[in-house]
């Protein structure tokens, strides 16, 4: 039976210059979430806070998540709400920003949760906007946090990442404006582009895939391959970066109904066990992933179907070609450079990927053993 669908929150801007409707959304204070220094450096912190200061709004910032967010900094985010008491939380960044925002915002609304496996295991999940809404505004065009239900947080002692998703987390408005993605590095775009590339590739061959969520992810999908390497090659490429943008935004639509599969729980696994980041794992696993779900004759008519819309016969060979324009490795070894210590955890790996819960909406649900060969597959290339 279908799940219910919601699209994005209440309010969904996007396109150039959209980043104005700021002035235009009623609250009184608003709490900005920021990774590093790239925002401030940019002009686009301040464009943010002014735009704020025009409608009357009372700002304040709080920077210096880290990339694959902590749960003390989730913490020390939360702590600092309360004493703001903010009605309007604003993500401004990459999807670390965005989760860790989000994830704040659970612990703001309910200072009696103090501990991350409190939201990991809480049914029924806590219920928000008692206190805020809230707001995305993405940097990179990649992980779709700004429409999507989930977040991944890091445990501090285990370095181990944890995904948890509930419609409760979608943002409540999204601003889109590909002026903020103008300042991503080459390396960055190609990782997160790939990542978007990645959400819509897993939603087609989803086993909750429906009429409308393939709608969005084929649309996706296409945008992302024939314009990411404009966007990597030019990163002033302004229209290039708008088109990724949306089809980061819309293959983010589909996925956070559909869900994802085992190249998600894969990468998860990789970052948590060797820092690998999450693009970037996405990106390597990809079509290794893809060669594998064609044992399933469903996802290999999709994929199949996806390579004829781009002018080719083979989806994986499509995804490494890609990869070779701009600057992926082919293999994990590339960036994982102590075989010994990838070969010894292997079977935990395994095991980890196979408890993740995008495993459960592959179209072939692998064994441990046919995860252990996937990561040596993907090790050795």
């Amino acid at each position: 039976m279908m799940r219910p669908m919601k699209l994005a929150g209440s309010e969904l801007m996007f396109g150039a210059n959209c980043l104005a409707y700021i002035k235009s959304v009623p609250c009184k204070k608003a709490f900005i979430v920021v990774g590093g220094k790239s925002m401030e450096r940019s002009g686009i912190l301040a464009k943010v806070e002014r735009y704020f200061h025009e409608n009357g709004v009372q700002t304040t910032v709080f920077q210096g998540v880290e990339p694959d967010p902590c749960f003390s900094t989730v913490k020390r985010g939360a702590e600092q709400m309360k004493e703001f008491q903010p009605d309007m939380i604003v993500a401004l960044g990459g999807g670390s920003a965005m989760d860790a925002a989000k994830t704040m915002w659970v612990y703001y609304e309910h200072p009696e949760l103090t501990t991350l496996e409190e939201v990991l295991t809480a049914n029924p999940f806590p219920k928000l906007r008692r206190k805020a809404r809230f707001m995305c505004i993405p940097s990179t065009s990649g992980t779709a946090s700004e429409v999507s239900r989930s977040v991944v947080i890091s445990d501090d002692e285990t370095g181990m990442k944890h995904g948890l998703g509930n419609m409760e987390m979608m943002p409540d408005i999204a601003i889109c404006d590909p002026e903020v993605t103008a300042t991503m590095p080459p390396h960055i775009t190609a990782e997160t582009g790939m990542d978007a590339l990645t959400h819509a590739i897993e939603a087609l061959v989803s086993n909750r895939a429906n009429y409308l969520s393939n709608i969005l992810a084929r649309a996706a999908a296409i945008d992302i391959v024939n314009t990411l390497p404009k966007a990597y090659e030019d990163g002033q490429d302004m229209a290039a970066r708008e088109t990724m943008l949306n089809a980061s935004m819309t293959a983010g639509l589909a996925f956070t109904n559909v869900s994802l599969g085992i190249v998600h729980s894969m990468a998860h696994t990789l970052g948590g066990f060797f820092h690998v980041s999450h693009g970037l794992g996405d990106a390597i696993i990809l079509p290794y992933i893809i060669d594998f779900n064609s044992g399933n004759p469903e996802a290999k008519d999709v994929y199949d179907r996806l390579a004829a819309d781009l002018d080719g016969t083979d989806l994986a060979e499509i995804v490494r070609n890609l990869n070779k324009k701009i600057g992926i490795p082919a293999c994990v070894k590339e960036v994982v450079k102590d075989e010994a210590a990838y070969t010894s955890q292997l079977e935990k790996m395994a095991e980890t990927a196979k408890a993740d819960g995008c495993t459960k909406t592959n179209p072939i649900i692998p064994t441990i053993p046919q995860f252990v060969e996937l990561f040596k597959k993907a090790y050795h290339g």
